[in-house]
C-alpha cells in the first residue's frame, strides 16, 4: 500500500481478517510477524488494510495443473 493515499483507505482488525481469510486470528499474527501481510500498528493491537489482504489473496492464489 506504499505510496497509495492511506486517508482513503478501509482499516480491518486481526479479527476480520481472519473472518474474511476463513482463518484463525492466530494465523493472521503468523502473517504479519513473518512480515508476509503488512500491518499497521495502533496501541497493541494490529490493523491491516483491506487492499493489502486482497493483495496477499491474489498472489496467493493457486492454480492447479
Amino acid at each position: 500500500m506504499a505510496g497509495s493515499d492511506m486517508s482513503e483507505a478501509k482499516f480491518l482488525t486481526v479479527a476480520e481478517v481472519a473472518a474474511m481469510m476463513r482463518v484463525s486470528k492466530m494465523t493472521v499474527y503468523r502473517l504479519v510477524h513473518n512480515e508476509e501481510l503488512p500491518a499497521v500498528r495502533v496501541g497493541r493491537s494490529f490493523r491491516v488494510t483491506e487492499d493489502d489482504v486482497n493483495e496477499y489473496l491474489r498472489k496467493s492464489f493457486y492454480s492447479a495443473g
